[in-house]
């Protein structure tokens, strides 16, 4: 466990501060501006934040940990503890649970989604963690892996830059934080859109959302997204899909999707969930 050793104090919130949920393609700049983390900082509460951060799904979970305290700190924050679960059972951990109830802002660090999912789901602290994100009490961001989980269904695993198939995608239950959603991360880094695809076909009721990295699909208490960061979000819309053969072809053959609706957002774009419309530039 990595922590400060400052007494915490009861938190003095600054009363414009909106908390929301930053889902970030992975790689988020570090080192100049740091645009996402700055944002994830400030809706925290800024020098009053109170910041966790979850290194589960990375193989080096103390490095990757001490790396986002020592970014955090550097920004003003003088609360920022590791939230170290190695394992299922410290998800009851009670000092785990009583820091989550004084956090301001959650980090959910890049890695291996399934390890995320298999070490925080369905335990007391994601439990309460994702009612806190519900009530609006505190802001959580997830990057790359920590992106991935935020669905209900989640994209596991596959391979990238092929024709939409079934073998392309491995799905897997996420942490449900925006259950309407499907995220695929390092998008077109990664040329993940034929995967992405692939997983849309077979949920098409959710929305399918690629985000590239160093790129940040800000989720608002308003039910609309905003991007942020240097590339763009890619949103594909299948509730209207008229037609797919999926069910018909071979696991590694191609298959047809008619009817799609896709948009590409950049810097400022907005969307809103609700209406599945895109918003004017603010």
């Amino acid at each position: 466990m990595v922590e400060l050793t400052t007494e915490l104090q009861p938190l003095k919130k600054h009363p414009d501060t909106q908390t929301a949920i930053l889902v970030i393609g992975g790689a988020e700049d570090k080192v100049h501006g740091k645009e996402i983390l700055y944002n994830f900082w400030q809706r925290s509460g800024g020098v009053d934040s109170v910041i966790g951060i979850i290194p589960s799904a990375s193989r080096e979970p103390t490095v990757i940990g001490e790396r986002y305290v020592s970014i955090f700190t550097e920004m003003g924050s003088k609360h920022v503890k590791v939230i170290d679960i190695r394992d299922r059972t410290q998800g009851e951990d009670p000092d785990y649970q009583e820091y989550i109830e004084e956090c301001t802002g959650v980090f959910l660090t890049g890695g291996d989604q399934l390890r995320l999912c298999g070490l925080l789901a369905d335990t007391p602290l994601m439990e309460r963690l994702r009612q806190r994100v519900q009530l609006k009490e505190l802001t959580l961001a997830g990057t790359s892996a920590g992106a991935a989980v935020m669905g209900h269904h989640m994209i596991a695993g596959g391979s990238s830059g092929e024709s939409p198939n079934r073998s392309l995608v491995d799905m897997a239950i996420g942490l449900g934080i925006i259950p309407e959603v499907i995220v695929d991360q390092h998008f077109h880094n990664r040329n993940r859109m034929a995967r992405l695809l692939s997983a849309i076909a077979n949920y098409p009721e959710r929305l399918g959302i690629g985000i590239d990295e160093d790129t940040c699909a800000v989720f608002q208490q308003d039910g609309t997204f905003k991007v942020i960061g240097k590339g763009t979000v890619m949103i594909i819309d299948a509730r209207s899909m008229s037609y797919t053969n999926q069910a018909q072809v071979e696991p590694t053959e191609p298959f047809s999707l008619h009817n799609l609706k896709l948009h590409i957002l950049s810097h400022s774009d907005r969307y809103h969930l609700r209406t599945h419309q895109t918003l004017p530039k603010i």
